[in-house]
């Protein structure tokens, strides 16, 4: 296969994964591509908690089809598993088939595989290629890779403001500062997510709901600071009052792999000192409201300008009238 070919695969397995994205949690979302030397493509994706992996659902298809996969090559996003968990290997699998070239485009940091899976396949005589589209993979998994890494939830706090950063109007009122099309996005980090957590005085105020409704996927588990009240729509709701640390540790062994934090000042203030964030997303609406009104994080005050907290934008894009703008911590050993 050519350098061209190999992305053009790698990139359709890419499509394969994001189709799931959103039912395979605690397990990543994986797309895999099998390509035949006579030129037949079958696809896989990973499927929910307990079924298949992406390699198994494009084996099993090219199984059915009795193609000869002598010679073929398989593309999967992930490092193939090579430990029994609630299914076999996928190394095994392969190896069982004439399949002799496998393209991987990104490792799989979780203990149980790291470099064992391309290992076993290589020292079964196969050609192994690692890192096609590796930029592309590793931001899709982010969240799976980071939780396998850090034993937490990758954390995306979610803020609503006018351009000169507040949150609501004097009198405290906030609904809506943003488009429609904003909380359609609201929806879609939601559905992203396998939890959902915000404070007790957000529960007060707004009796949110804190489901997905405006897209298709499933609702993430509710967490909520402190206590919410009885006939809240929030309930039933995990309740915490311990350090927020604590939290991302139990939610992160309990298969938690993205966290969406949307709340007020105060709780997003919190998890901005600590810096227990990953991911900001602002939504801008294009107004203005004054210095009287609540801004986007309680209690964050920087005394000197050398002590201003700085990160760097992602990715900006248009919400109808409104501008989403991701911001993310600097890299440890960044700037």
């Amino acid at each position: 296969m050519s350098a061209e070919a190999d992305s053009h695969y790698m990139d359709l397995a890419v499509a394969q994964a994001e189709a799931v994205r959103r039912y395979t949690a605690p397990n990543p979302w994986v797309g895999c591509v099998i390509v035949c030397r006579t030129g037949e493509v079958y696809t896989g994706a990973t499927e929910p908690p307990g079924g298949r992996h992406a390699e198994i659902v494009a084996l099993n298809g090219a199984e059915r089809a009795g193609v000869d996969l002598t010679g073929a090559t398989l593309y999967s996003t992930l490092e193939p598993c090579s430990h029994h968990g609630r299914t076999g290997p996928c190394t095994q699998a392969i190896l069982r088939t004439p399949i002799t070239r496998v393209v991987i485009g990104t490792m799989d940091p979780d203990e149980k595989v790291a470099g064992s899976g391309a290992a076993a396949l290589r020292a079964a005589g196969l050609s192994v290629d690692v890192g096609i589209e590796a930029s592309t993979v590793q931001q899709q998994l982010r969240p799976y890779l980071h939780h396998r890494r850090t034993g937490r939830p990758f954390v995306v706090l979610k803020m609503a403001a006018t351009l000169d950063g507040r949150i609501a109007a004097a009198d405290g009122s906030s609904r809506w500062i943003t488009s429609e099309a904003a909380r359609h996005r609201v929806h879609e980090l939601r559905a992203d997510s396998q939890a959902v957590c915000t404070g007790a005085g957000t529960i007060r105020a707004d009796d949110p709901e804190l489901t997905v409704r405006h897209v298709n996927g499933p609702d993430p588990r509710r967490v909520v600071l402190g206590h919410a009240p009885a006939g809240a729509k929030v309930l039933p709701c995990l309740e915490w009052t311990g350090p927020l640390p604590d939290l991302l540790e139990r939610l992160g062994s309990e298969g938690v792999l993205q966290l969406l934090v949307e709340a007020g000042p105060t709780v997003a203030g919190s998890f901005h000192r600590e810096r227990l964030v990953d991911q900001y997303v602002l939504h801008l609406a294009p107004a203005l409201a004054g210095s009287e009104c609540p801004s986007l994080l309680a209690q964050s005050t920087t005394l000197t300008i050398a002590e201003l907290w700085r990160g760097r934008i992602t990715h900006t894009s248009m919400l109808g009238p409104d501008l989403e703008v991701i911001l993310e911590p600097f890299a440890p050993d960044g700037p």
